[in-house]
């Protein structure tokens, strides 16, 4: 199994706990509690592989995707009831290393399809935040990349700093170990100083100074 697809199945698993937990809040069922985790985990991957055309989709042409969704959603809910709650900082945390890493696949499969820059950015973006997107709405939540610390931003970064890279005679592998780190950093930086993007907010007529 290479680096590159064990990452891969941790971030599956990672994203999987965070939609596990979502639907936890919500006191779904077990059912509900798989169907969001599964989403969570795979949302991303799928809608970028359905746009480029890339079929199978990766988790239709392996099992082990659904299983390392699955089993990371039931572990989830065993350790909660059996133990205690996640740490949430710990959580934030593997949050930020399955980010990274789906960024940088999601680039990497763009680049494959030979698709422009701009295209290559946003399917390293969409894999990396559109599952969480997908779990936000369908449990009725302001998804998290639009209202807290910098989340979609880190992957345009790393995105970018991935194809720069690339245009460079340095290894495929440690370019993108170097652009995991990015997107990394500036998610961990984020959480820890909670940073953010300045906000917009519309004053109603009645609240402006007259």
């Amino acid at each position: 199994m290479s680096w590159f697809y064990a990452f891969d199945l941790f971030g599956v698993a990672v994203f999987a706990i965070t939609g596990a937990l979502m639907a936890g809040r919500k006191s779904m069922d077990l059912f509900g509690v798989l169907v969001i985790a599964i989403v969570t985990a795979l949302g991303g991957g799928t809608l970028r592989d359905v746009i480029l055309g890339n079929h199978p989709v990766s988790w239709i042409g392996n099992d082990l995707y659904i299983l390392v969704a699955t089993l990371a959603a039931l572990g989830t809910v065993c350790w909660v009831r059996l133990t205690r709650p996640i740490n949430e900082l710990g959580l934030l945390v593997a949050d930020a290393f399955g980010l990274a890493v789906f960024t940088v696949i999601g680039t990497q499969v763009a680049l494959a399809h030979q698709v422009p820059v701009s295209a290559a950015v946003i399917m390293g973006v969409m894999t990396g935040v559109a599952g969480g997107v997908m779990r936000d709405i369908i449990c009725n939540e302001i998804p998290l990349i639009f209202h807290k610390e910098i989340y979609a931003t880190a992957c345009i970064v790393g995105s970018l700093s991935y194809l720069g890279l690339s245009q460079l005679p340095v290894q495929d592998d440690i370019a993108a170990g170097l652009c995991m780190a990015v997107v990394l950093a500036i998610r961990l930086a984020a959480i820890r100083w909670h940073l953010a993007l300045p906000r917009f907010h519309l004053l109603d007529r009645g609240d402006r100074p007259q």
